[in-house]
Order: structure tokens, then C-alpha cells, then sequence
């Protein structure tokens, strides 16, 4: 296990919440339709973020020397966020249905993803998880 990547996934999951809770006040801060856009799409890239983090954390912590390369990862996380919305919140929480919530995910996975590359390159190897 590799603390240093644990550690990473889990300010990555709070940096994807805090953007889901400050959307509204993001939002106030700008203008005209770029304030929609930023209202309606924001916390779907921002959840989508944190999923993608939450995957790779069970992978880090649970799965023997993580077995799920990046790819899988981003499978997985983007197939929970969009079948969040394909199921209208999984039948337990209401969704409103609008197309480009698909589009917004997939960005959110793929920011994840990118930041998860980078990132990865920056930490150094954990001396403990060798």
C-alpha cells in the first residue's frame, strides 16, 4: 500500500467535494450564461473528480499491489457517474435529466485522470510500499 498515493486520493476527494459545495458561490461570482454554465455543470465535474479518486483509492488500498491500471479506473469511475444519471440518481436521490451532465462527467473523469498522471509523477515512490 502506498501511503503517499492514499493520502493524494483523499485531498483529491476533498478538492472534488469542496467544488461541488462552492458551485453556487462560483457561479454568483460570474456573469451571464457563463454563470449557468458554471451552475449547471460544476458539481457534475466536480463529483465526477472525487469519484474517480475514490476508485483509485480502493485500488491503492484494498486490491493487492493495485491491480487496476489508470484506464480501468476511469472506466469504472466514469460507468458509476454516468449511470448515476442514466438511473435518476439511482433511484434514491432526484436527478433533473439534461444530456451535457453525460459531457461534464466525462470531463471531470478526464481531469481526474490527467491530475492522477501528474501527480503520480511528482510524489516520489513510497520507501514503505517497496
Amino acid at each position: 500500500m502506498n501511503a503517499r498515493l492514499l493520502i493524494r486520493n483523499i485531498f483529491m476527494i476533498l478538492a472534488g467535494t469542496g467544488g461541488l459545495l462552492i458551485k453556487r458561490w462560483v457561479s454568483g461570482c460570474l456573469s451571464g450564461s457563463l454563470s449557468e454554465l458554471a451552475y449547471s455543470y460544476l458539481g457534475n465535474l466536480a463529483v465526477s473528480f472525487a469519484v474517480y479518486f475514490l476508485v483509485s483509492n480502493f485500488n491503492v488500498s484494498i486490491l493487492p499491489r493495485g491491480r487496476m491500471n489508470r484506464v480501468t479506473i476511469a472506466v469504472i469511475a466514469l460507468v458509476v457517474v454516468e449511470g448515476f444519471e442514466l438511473t435518476n440518481g439511482f433511484g434514491v436521490m432526484t436527478n433533473v435529466y439534461d444530456p451535457f451532465d453525460y459531457l461534464a462527467n466525462a470531463l471531470g473523469v478526464a481531469l481526474a485522470y490527467l491530475v492522477d498522471v501528474v501527480s503520480a509523477r511528482l510524489i516520489p515512490a513510497d520507501p514503505a510500499s517497496s
